[in-house]
Order: C-alpha cells, then structure tokens, then sequence
C-alpha cells in the first residue's frame, strides 16, 4: 500500500489541507466584518447628523444602533481572527470557541442598546420638539436599501459556512435595515399628521427597539447553545454512522457524539466489529473509519473511535 493511500497518510494530508482551508475561510469572514465594519461608521454618522439637524429622535436612534453594530463588527471581527489561529499546547482543540463567544458579546450588547434607547423614547415623546425634516426619508431609503443589501451577501455566507458570529453579524445588518423602515414611518407620519402627530417618531423608535431587543434575543440563544456544547442537528450525526458503517469491517455504531467548535465538528464514535480480529486490524479499521467520515465531511476535524466486539454492542 503506497503511503498516500494509507489511512494514516491520508488523514495527515486530509487535516493538513483542511487547515489551510479554515484558515482562509475565517480571513474571508474576518474581512466581511471589517467591510460592515466600513459600511456602519458611514451610515451612523449620517443617521445621527441627519437626526439632529432635521429633528428626528427616531432617527438619532436608528444611527446609534448603526453605531453599536460597529462596535459588533469590530468583536466579530475579534473573534473570527482569533478563531483562525491553530491549535498550540494551551488549546488542542484549536480556538473555534472564540466565535460564539463574540457572538455572545455583540448579542448582549444589542439587548443593552435595545433597553437604553427604548427609555430615551420614552423620555422624548413626553417632551416638546421640532417636527422632523423631510430630507431624513431619503436618508432612510438609502440606509435600507445599503442594509439589506449587505444582509443578503453576508447571511448567504454565514449559513454556508454555519458560522455563528457572521450569521449574528449579518443579522444586524437586517435589524438596522428594519429600525430605518420604522424610522422611515414615524417620519412620515408625523410629517402627514403635521403637529399634533409630532411624537410619532418617538413611537417608532421605541417599536424598533422592541424589534432590536427581539433580534438581540434571537441573536443570543444560538451563540449559547455552542458555547454549552449542544448536540448538533441530527442530520450530520446520521451522516457520520451511515458513512462509518460502510467501512469494511464494521459491523455496527453505537453512540455516535458530535459538538461544534467554530467551523468544526469534533466526533466521538463507538464502533462495533468482529471480536475474533487481531488488535492490529481492529486499529487498521478505526483509522478507515476516521479518514472515511472525514472525506464525506470536510467540517469533521477530529474523530475519536473506540473499538469494541461486536457482541456487546446493544
């Protein structure tokens, strides 16, 4: 057997070549936060500018929230660098954990945010103050199409890759996009209504809060549930058996563990085969079984077999 061929080679190539791919995923993902990164400090210093001058708290809100979703975009950013850096002594696991966890950071920061500008809004619409100018609409219309634009090209790499932190980043992309809709409302209506309906654009802002704060909520959960290690969707965990037990050699699988970590999966596998073999085969087949779920799934980082007669597996 020649030693590309060899199970032992072929998982060393295959975790070789795999590395050099995450790697450059998560610098692909990394620059897609520093372009939202760009793209928010644009649009928060128009909302705001645009917001004071023309009298629109509303939108003085909807610039702020563009403003903290650059702080967002610079911890996303954070973390995926983080989480490209390979694993060393301190982590063996690599440090994919970083992901979820800036996740977690930039989701907490949007329910904060949500909480704060939701009793600001409350605060103006008992206050007197100017009627908005109409010249914010257009500000709007600009934000809302730039936003949803830039939702649609980064969620679509986010769920590609099932990255947490660029999906929770694309998403407050479309949250800033509905605030500036609400925004673009509460504009309108108090410019219709003229006088009496001058608050509306407070009401507004405080209905996009309540639209961040459900968005923070969403945003939050997901990330936790990595950080807690929680069972990957069943679809994967049915590939890796049906893949192991086509391996020659295995007779039957039994718990089958997987968990998340970053970009990757990390598997713990039983496999059952016939207890008459030597240990020498009964190791042969682990490595088959490992290089064979790894092929099928580039996501599978690691697989940790355990090998055990046949019989006893229930």
């Amino acid at each position: 057997m020649s030693p590309d061929r060899h199970p032992h080679a072929a998982a060393n190539n295959l975790q070789t070549r795999r590395h050099g791919t995450s790697s450059s995923v998560w610098q692909t993902g990394a620059r897609i936060a520093l372009f939202g990164l760009a793209i928010n400090i644009v649009l928060a210093s128009v909302k705001i500018l645009a917001g004071f001058f023309g009298h629109a708290y509303v939108l003085i809100a909807d610039g702020i929230e563009s403003a903290l979703d650059v702080g967002g975009s610079i911890v996303i950013w954070g973390g995926l660098t983080i989480a490209a850096r390979p694993p060393d002594r301190t982590h063996p696991y690599g440090h994919g954990k970083a992901e979820p966890i800036a996740a977690v950071a930039v989701a907490v920061g949007v329910l904060v945010a949500a909480l704060g500008l939701a009793i600001q809004s409350v605060r103006e619409i008992s206050l007197p103050h100017h009627g908005p100018a109409p010249y914010t609409l257009v500000v709007l219309i600009v934000a809302v199409i730039v936003k949803e634009t830039l939702y649609r090209y980064v969620i679509r790499f986010g769920r590609d890759l099932e990255s947490t932190a660029v999906q929770t980043d694309a998403w407050h992309h479309r949250t800033d996009a509905i605030t500036s809709i609400a925004a673009f409302i509460g504009i309108s209506v108090a410019l219709i209504g003229g006088k009496a309906w001058q608050s509306a654009d407070d009401w507004a802002a405080l209905f996009a809060c309540a639209l961040i704060g459900a968005s923070g909520f969403r945003l939050l959960r997901p990330a936790l549930y990595e950080i807690m290690d929680t069972a990957p969707r069943g679809k994967i965990v049915r590939a890796i058996c049906r893949t192991a037990r086509s391996v020659p050699g295995v007779i039957a699988v039994e718990k089958c563990r997987a968990r998340k970590m970053g970009l990757d999966f990390y598997v713990d596998l039983h496999v059952g085969v016939d207890g008459r073999i030597s240990v020498e085969e009964g190791h042969e087949i682990a490595h088959q079984v490992k290089a064979a779920i790894q092929q099928n799934d580039s996501r599978v980082v690691d697989v940790l077999v355990h090998i055990e007669p046949a019989q006893t597996v229930t």
